[in-house]
């Protein structure tokens, strides 16, 4: 194995683990907002960058804007048939979000976006998601258990098969495409799963309905890259995309505490 494929399977595992267990030790709510932050999608970014160039990798980020549309038509198609159905659950919701991914992800693709469109789009469509989310209840985890090898296993081994898949496309498909694909749920598909298979689906619907809240520092990242790769490279600009993503979030953290806050005195 290559020290780049290597990189690309450690990294992604490192991620989806973490993400597990805050799902578990601290709440789906938190897990759900933390997927939105640009962990997949910026390996898939910077992978292309140092592999192809930074400026693919640059155009490839205007359309990862875009992708998160269907990023949300994903989550949206999960939570539709999931809570429709009870008997083939999650295979059924999983070829549903699947599929309303695809559809979305292809129809973009057919449209030239400027950076400023592909910021404008996926900000409505965060305002339309979280309206259509807006009556699923936050439900915490009460009952911890233990994950053998196996689930263990599959939680990050899913993770890397999709981005050493969208990586290691991209030079084929293109910028377009392969902007599209990097904007794949990749570390909230493996987590959605396991939390489906291990407690239950109301804890799936927290993780989504506040996957679409965190999506704000993922636009950050994205939009920093598109415009930041050509100028810094692949380090300075991924550095750079980080820490503007991470002010977005710590921004919008002391927002809601400050409306909590705000709720309970007026309470």
């Amino acid at each position: 194995m290559s020290l780049v494929l290597f990189s690309k399977v450690i990294v992604t595992v490192g991620m989806v683990l973490a993400l597990s267990a805050i799902a578990e030790r601290v709440s789906p709510r938190v897990a759900g907002l933390l997927s939105g932050y640009p962990m997949g999608a910026a390996i898939a970014l910077f992978f292309m960058g140092l592999e192809i160039s930074p400026d693919f990798a640059a155009q490839s980020a205007v359309y990862t804007l875009v992708g998160l549309v269907a990023s949300q038509v994903f989550v949206y198609g999960y939570y539709r048939a999931s809570a429709a159905l009870h008997r083939q659950v999650i295979p059924a919701a999983t070829l549903t979000a699947l599929g309303g991914y695809f559809a979305m992800a292809w129809l973009l693709h057919f449209i030239p976006f400027s950076p400023t469109a592909a910021v404008l789009v996926p900000v409505a469509s965060i305002l339309i998601f979280t309206r259509l989310f807006r009556k699923v209840p936050n439900v915490a985890i009460t009952r911890s258990v233990r994950f053998t090898f196996v689930v263990l296993l599959l939680r990050a081994g899913l993770a890397a098969l999709i981005i050493l898949a969208v990586t290691g496309a991209a030079r084929a498909v293109g910028p377009a495409w392969a902007g599209l694909f990097a904007a794949f749920p990749t570390a909230l598909f493996p987590l959605i799963l396991i939390v489906h298979i291990t407690y239950d689906k109301a804890h799936v619907h927290t993780i989504i309905k506040n996957f679409p809240l965190g999506l704000g520092a993922l636009i950050a990242y994205a939009l920093a890259v598109s415009l930041l790769y050509p100028p810094l490279g692949i380090y300075g600009g991924t550095l750079a995309a980080l820490a503007v993503a991470t002010l977005y979030l710590l921004a919008y953290g002391a927002v809601v505490g400050r409306l909590r806050r705000a709720r309970t005195d007026r309470g």
